[in-house]
C-alpha cells in the first residue's frame, strides 16, 4: 500500500482553485482509476502520464491505482494535472520521497515523451497557490518568466519529467538539451496561443512610445478638431465615446489612436490584464507580463460568448474581459446583434462580468473604456450636402434604433465626426498635435484625480458613484443649473446627470481647475448631449 499527495491548481475563469492530488495504491488488478469531477481532457491523462513516467526511465507501478483531485465538486479541465498526477503515483510508488512533493504546486502538461510542455493560465494558477500558503510551484521551462511575476514564491522550471525526478531525488540532473533545428518553429509553445490570438494585443501596429515606422500617431488624423478633444477627455477620465459619421471621416483612425493616449498600466493592472489574456492564450512569446492597455476590436458579427464570454463547458473570457484595463472598439455597431449589444449594461456599470453555465459559474474583470462608431444610416451618405442619400426616413430611424437607448446611456460622450474638407485634407496650415502631447495632458489630468482620490478605490474619474460627486466633491455653486432643467424636461436621467459630473470633473483637471464651473458642466452636457450649447474647446485644456 503506498499514498502520496501534492497539489495543482484548477482553473475557473480567471480565478484558480487549489486542488490537491491524492494517488493510493492498494494490491489487486493493474488499473488506473481518475475520480474528481474531470473533464474529456483530464481523464486522457491516464495514458499521457503512463507513457511518460515508462519513457522518463521509472517504472509503472502494477497495482491498483486510485487519483483522486480535491475537491471533487469542482470541475476540473485541461492538460495542466498532468504532472502533478504523474508525481502523486511516484510517490506512492515510493520512487520519490512524499515529503518532497507534499507541500509542492505543480502545473504542466506531459508529453508521452516525459516532457514538459507548457500550458495556458500559469500566472493565475501560481496567484492562486501563492493565496494559498504554497511558497514553492514548479511550471514547464517555457512559463518561468510569467510565474516568476508573482511575488514571494520559488518557481522551477522543468523540461522534462526526467529532470523533476532527479531534482526531487537528490540525483544528478539529466542535461535535456536543445534538440531544435536554429530557424524551425517549437512545437513545445502551440499550447500557450490560440488561433487567432492577435486580435486583443498588438491590435495597434507598431509599440506604444517608440516612435517607430507604422505607430498610429493622432497627428495623422486630419480635422476632427471636436473628436479630438473628445478623444482626450475619454483617455483622462475613462469615459465611454460614440463616434457617428459618415464613412471615410476617420472614425476608425482615431479609435486606432487611443490606446496611445492611455498610460502604462500599474504592476496591478499590469497582473489582472495579464492573467486575462495567459487564460485566454493570447499572450505573446516571449512578453509574460502586459504593461500597456490592450486593444481589442472584434468584427460587428460577434457572437455573444464571443463578447461576453462563454463557451461549451466551462466559459471562457470574451472580448470585454481581453479589452480589461484597455480599449474595447466596436465599429458599425448597429450592424452588431442587440441582444449582443444590450449584454454590454451589466459590465459597463460593474467593470466585471458573469456567466453563468451548468457547469459552472465564472466570474471575470471587465473595466474596460468602450468606444462605439456608427454611420448615421444604412448608406452612410445621409446629411451629406449632395451625395443623394437614399435611406427613407423609417429606414434611418431603424437603423438608429439598433442601438438601445439604456445602452447609450452609459455612453458619457457623443460626437458627431464630419466629413473631412479639401482643406483640412490637403492644407499646409498647423500640425494636429501627436499621440505624445497629448498623452502627457492625460497624464497630468489622472495624476490630479488619483490625488484627489486618494484613500479611496477609485482612480479615475468614470468609477466615482454619482452621489459622491454630488456630496464630497460638489461643483461650484450654481454650476449644475443647466444640466438640473435638462433633467426637468426629461433630456437626462439620474444616471445621465452623474455622467454629466464625471465628464465635468475630468474637463476640470485637464483644464486645471480645482472643481467643475459652469462652462465645465455646459461643455459636458454639449459633449452627451450634441446639441451645441455654446461651449467651445481651449487648446490644452480640454475643452
Amino acid at each position: 500500500m503506498g499514498f502520496a499527495r501534492t497539489c495543482s491548481v484548477a482553473l475557473v475563469g480567471v480565478e484558480g482553485v487549489v486542488v490537491e492530488v491524492q494517488a493510493d495504491l492498494e494490491p489487486g488488478v493493474a488499473n488506473f482509476t481518475l475520480v474528481g469531477l474531470p473533464d474529456k481532457s483530464l481523464t486522457e491523462s491516464r495514458d499521457r502520464v503512463r507513457a511518460a513516467v515508462v519513457n522518463s526511465g521509472a517504472e509503472w507501478p502494477q497495482k491498483k491505482l486510485t487519483v483522486g483531485l480535491s475537491p471533487a465538486s469542482v470541475p476540473k479541465s485541461g492538460s495542466g494535472f498532468d504532472l502533478a498526477v504523474a508525481c502523486a503515483v511516484l510517490g506512492a510508488a515510493e520512487r520519490i520521497d512524499p515529503r518532497e512533493i507534499a507541500d509542492l504546486m505543480l502545473f504542466g502538461e506531459l508529453g508521452l515523451d516525459g516532457r514538459v510542455r507548457p500550458v495556458r493560465g500559469v500566472l493565475p494558477a501560481v496567484l492562486a497557490a501563492a493565496e494559498a500558503g504554497y511558497r514553492q510551484v514548479v511550471v514547464p521551462e517555457q512559463t518561468v518568466a510569467e510565474a516568476s511575476l508573482v511575488p514571494g514564491v520559488s518557481v522551477l522550471g522543468v523540461r522534462s519529467l526526467r529532470q523533476l525526478i532527479a531534482v526531487l531525488a537528490d540525483e544528478p540532473v539529466p542535461d535535456e538539451g536543445e534538440l531544435l533545428e536554429a530557424g524551425r518553429p517549437d512545437p513545445m509553445l502551440a499550447g500557450l496561443q490560440l488561433p487567432g490570438a492577435g486580435m486583443c494585443l498588438g491590435g495597434t501596429p507598431g509599440p506604444k512610445g517608440a516612435g517607430g515606422v507604422g505607430q498610429p500617431d493622432l497627428a495623422e488624423v486630419a480635422g476632427q478638431a471636436d473628436a479630438r478633444v473628445a478623444l482626450e477627455i475619454a483617455a483622462a477620465g475613462g469615459h465611454h465615446l460614440f463616434l457617428k459619421g459618415p464613412p471615410g471621416a476617420g472614425k476608425t483612425m482615431l479609435a486606432e489612436r487611443l490606446p496611445g493616449l492611455l498610460p502604462p498600466l500599474t504592476p496591478k493592472e499590469a497582473l489582472e490584464v495579464t492573467a486575462v489574456h495567459s487564460v485566454a492564450g493570447t499572450l505573446p512569446p516571449g512578453q509574460p507580463l502586459v504593461n500597456e492597455a490592450p486593444y481589442c476590436s472584434p468584427h460587428h458579427s460577434a457572437t455573444m460568448a464571443s463578447l461576453i464570454g462563454g463557451g461549451t463547458g466551462m466559459p471562457r473570457p470574451g472580448a470585454v474581459s481581453l479589452a480589461h484595463r484597455g480599449v474595447l472598439f466596436l465599429d458599425e455597431a448597429p450592424e452588431f446583434s442587440g441582444r449582443v449589444l444590450d449584454a454590454l449594461r451589466q459590465p459597463l456599470e460593474s467593470g466585471q462580468v458573469v456567466v453563468a453555465r451548468s457547469a459552472g459559474m465564472m466570474r471575470m474583470p471587465a473595466r474596460f473604456l468602450l468606444l462605439l462608431a456608427a454611420n448615421p444610416c444604412p448608406c452612410g451618405r445621409h446629411s451629406l450636402l449632395g451625395e443623394g442619400c437614399e435611406c427613407t426616413v423609417t429606414m434611418i430611424r431603424r437603423y438608429q434604433a439598433r442601438l438601445s437607448g439604456p445602452l447609450l446611456d452609459r455612453v458619457d460622450l457623443r460626437i458627431r465626426v464630419e466629413a473631412v474638407s479639401r482643406a483640412e485634407l490637403t492644407g499646409g496650415g498647423v500640425r494636429p498635435e501627436s499621440t505624445a502631447t497629448v498623452a502627457a495632458r492625460v497624464r497630468e489630468a489622472r495624476a490630479r484625480a488619483a490625488a484627489r482620490y486618494e484613500g479611496t478605490p477609485w482612480t479615475v474619474n468614470s468609477e466615482v458613484p454619482g452621489h459622491e460627486l454630488r456630496t464630497r466633491w460638489c461643483p461650484a455653486p450654481g454650476a449644475l443649473r443647466a444640466a438640473e432643467q435638462d433633467m426637468e424636461r426629461g433630456q437626462l436621467t439620474a444616471r445621465g446627470l452623474d455622467r454629466v459630473l464625471r465628464v465635468a470633473w475630468t474637463v476640470a483637471d485637464l483644464a486645471g481647475h480645482d472643481r467643475p464651473d459652469q462652462h465645465d458642466i455646459t461643455w459636458a452636457l454639449q459633449l452627451r448631449t450634441g446639441v451645441n450649447r455654446g461651449a467651445v474647446a481651449a487648446a490644452g485644456a480640454g475643452r
